[in-house]
């Protein structure tokens, strides 16, 4: 069983550890002590917490195929004559979006505003991170 630590859950959900801590001693997710004493969420109760917390798709996404939507904000706009970049900051993701310059005008696309980031590819590479001894991560 995986098991995390509150930092670690804390990262993984985007947010502090502070705000872990007072969900558990609000009863809204289950956590255990390690042998150490120090508080461990279960990594299947982690996720089902998780994918409960999870925003309903934004109005529009049922026009849609697309399941990836990251709604953010946008902090960078660079165009050139036909091209232009626009990098959105969703959590703690960085998306960066090239497009046609009319597009970007069209949706009148600039820093600091809000901004859906619907992924849809053939290609998704899934990563899985090695574990952190440092952070206190068991499994078993």
């Amino acid at each position: 069983m995986t098991t995390y630590r509150i930092g670690e859950a804390a990262d993984l959900l985007g947010v502090s550890a502070d705000t872990i801590r007072r969900w558990v001693d609000a009863g809204r997710l289950t956590a255990g002590r390690d042998e150490h004493g120090h508080r461990v969420v279960d990594g299947v109760n982690l996720a089902a917490f998780a994918r409960a917390q999870a925003a309903d798709p934004d109005a529009g996404a049922e026009f849609s195929s697309a399941r990836n939507r990251l709604r953010g904000i946008v902090v960078d706009v660079r165009k050139d004559t036909v091209m232009a970049q626009v990098d959105i900051q969703a959590g703690p993701f960085r998306v960066v979006s090239l497009m046609s310059r009319e597009a970007v005008d069209e949706l009148d696309l600039r820093v600091g505003s809000v901004a859906v980031a619907v992924i849809k590819s053939t290609t998704v590479v899934v990563e899985r991170s090695a574990p952190v001894p440092a952070r206190g991560r068991t499994t078993g």
